[in-house]
C-alpha cells in the first residue's frame, strides 16, 4: 500500500499533567497537587524576606498574598464544605502557582478531577470579583466566593491588579481561566512521604528567594566547553577551574568494605581542598557523593540525562531538585550533561571502548562492541569523560 499521501503522525509532546493510569481517583488516597496560573503571571502574591534568615526573624522567608491570593486560599476551605470526604493537609501559594495536599478520607462521589475543576471555577469567580470594580452604574458583586454560587455582576475591569497588568480581553469585560487547564498530581504512598512533601512545599518561598539572590548559580548554560567538549551546565562554574580535582568511580559489584575505604580517601582529599567529580551511577558512587555533599564539600556531578530539552516548556522554570538545590544555592555544586555528540567524539569513543575491553578481559569474556546509544556505553563514557575532566 502506498502511504505517501498519509499525514505524518503528530509528535507526542511530553506532559507533566497526565493522570496515573489504572488509578481510581475516587478512592481513599493522599494527593499532592500543583496548579499553575495561566501564562505564569504572578497574580497570587510575592515572596519576601531573605533565604538565609532564621525562621523566627523579621526577615524570615514568607509568602505575602495579593487580594486574589487570599481569596484562592479561602476557596480551598470550601472544598471540604462541598466534599466532606476531603481534608486539606497542606498548602503553599506561590506567585504563579499553588501546591496543595489533599487527603481523600473516603470514597468520593465524583473523580478528583471534578473536585479540582469546581475549585478552579470558584477561583475564577474570585478573580472576577477582584478584577471588576463596581462603578459607572455597575451593581456591586457581593456573591460569596464559592464554586456553587453565581458569578456575580459585571463592571469595568481594573487596568492592573496588584501591579500586574490585566490582559486586553479582561479590560474589555471578558475573563478567561485563572489556572491553566489540567494540573499535576502525585499520589503519596510511601512511609514518611507525607511529612516530607509538607516540608517541601512550605520551604518553597525560601527556595525561590535563594534562586533570586543567586541567579548565576541557577542559570542554565547550553554551551559550556570543557576539554574541548560541549556540555549543558548549571551551578558554580568556578569549580571547573579548581586545580585540585578527584574522580569517584566505584563498580556496581563493589562491597561495603571497599566503598568505606574509597569514602575515607575521597573525604581526606576533599578536606585537603580537592573538588570531587562523579557520575553518581553505582550505589557506591551515590553514597560517596551524598556524604561529600552532606559534609559541605564541593561536588561536580556528570549527568546522563538531567536537564529538560532545549526549548521545552520545562526549561524556563528548571531548578535542581531536593538536596542538590541546597548545594547549588551555596555554590558547592556544578551539574554537567554532555551534549549528544560528545559520546561520538573520537577521544571519548577510544577511552570508552578501551574501558569496555578491560572490563571484558577482567571477566575473561570476549569483547563485543556496545552500541553507543545504549545505557552501558553512556555510563562507562560518563566516567571516562570525568577522567578527562580531572586530568587523569
Amino acid at each position: 500500500m502506498n502511504n505517501s499521501n498519509q499525514k505524518p503522525r503528530a509528535e507526542t509532546v511530553p506532559s507533566m499533567k497526565r493522570r496515573m493510569k489504572e488509578h481510581d481517583y475516587t478512592e481513599r488516597s493522599i494527593y499532592m497537587l500543583t496548579l499553575t496560573v495561566e501564562g505564569r503571571r504572578k497574580l497570587l502574591g510575592e515572596v519576601a524576606g531573605r533565604s538565609d534568615a532564621d525562621g523566627g526573624s523579621e526577615d524570615a522567608p514568607r509568602f505575602v498574598p495579593t487580594e486574589l491570593g487570599a481569596l484562592v486560599s479561602r476557596e480551598l476551605e470550601h472544598i471540604a464544605l462541598h466534599y466532606p470526604q476531603i481534608q486539606v493537609l497542606g498548602r503553599q501559594l506561590m506567585p504563579d502557582h499553588l501546591h496543595v495536599i489533599l487527603f481523600v478520607k473516603e470514597r468520593l462521589p465524583v473523580p478528583l478531577g471534578a473536585v479540582v475543576n469546581g475549585f478552579k471555577t470558584g477561583c475564577r469567580r474570585a478573580w472576577r470579583s477582584v478584577l471588576f470594580t463596581p462603578h459607572s452604574g455597575a451593581t456591586p458583586n457581593t456573591a460569596p466566593h464559592s464554586s456553587t454560587r453565581g458569578a456575580g455582576s459585571t463592571g469595568a475591569a481594573r487596568p492592573a491588579v496588584d501591579g500586574v497588568e490585566c490582559p486586553a480581553a479582561v479590560q474589555q469585560g471578558k475573563v478567561g481561566i485563572l489556572f491553566e487547564r489540567g494540573y499535576n498530581d502525585r499520589v503519596l504512598y510511601g512511609k514518611g512521604q507525607l511529612q516530607a512533601m509538607i516540608d517541601y512545599i512550605r520551604d518553597n518561598p525560601r527556595r525561590l528567594l535563594a534562586k533570586r539572590e543567586h541567579p548565576d548559580l541557577f542559570r542554565m548554560h547550553r554551551d559550556t566547553v570543557v576539554c574541548s567538549l560541549p556540555f549543558t551546565s548549571l551551578g558554580n562554574h568556578f569549580l571547573l577551574h579548581w586545580p585540585d580535582r578527584q574522580l569517584v568511580e566505584v563498580s556496581r559489584s563493589a562491597g561495603s568494605d571497599y566503598i568505606d575505604e574509597q569514602l575515607s580517601k575521597v573525604l581526606a582529599a576533599a578536606r585537603n581542598g580537592a573538588v570531587t567529580y562523579t557520575a553518581a551511577i553505582s550505589d557506591g558512587e551515590k553514597r560517596i557523593a551524598r556524604t561529600v555533599r552532606e559534609q559541605g564539600f564541593p561536588l561536580v556531578v556528570l549527568l546522563a540525562d538531567g536537564f529538560p530539552a532545549e526549548g521545552s516548556l520545562q526549561e524556563r522554570y528548571y531548578k535542581p531538585g531536593g538536596v542538590y538545590f541546597e548545594a547549588c544555592s551555596l555554590g558547592r555544586l556544578l551539574l554537567l550533561e554532555p551534549k549528544a555528540d560528545v559520546y561520538e567524539a573520537p577521544a571519548v569513543v577510544q577511552c570508552t571502548e578501551d574501558a569496555l575491553r578491560r572490563k571484558a578481559a577482567a571477566r575473561h569474556f570476549d569483547y563485543l562492541p556496545v552500541p553507543h546509544t545504549s545505557k552501558r556505553y553512556r555510563f562507562i563514557a560518563l566516567n571516562e569523560i570525568g577522567r578527562m575532566l580531572v586530568g587523569q
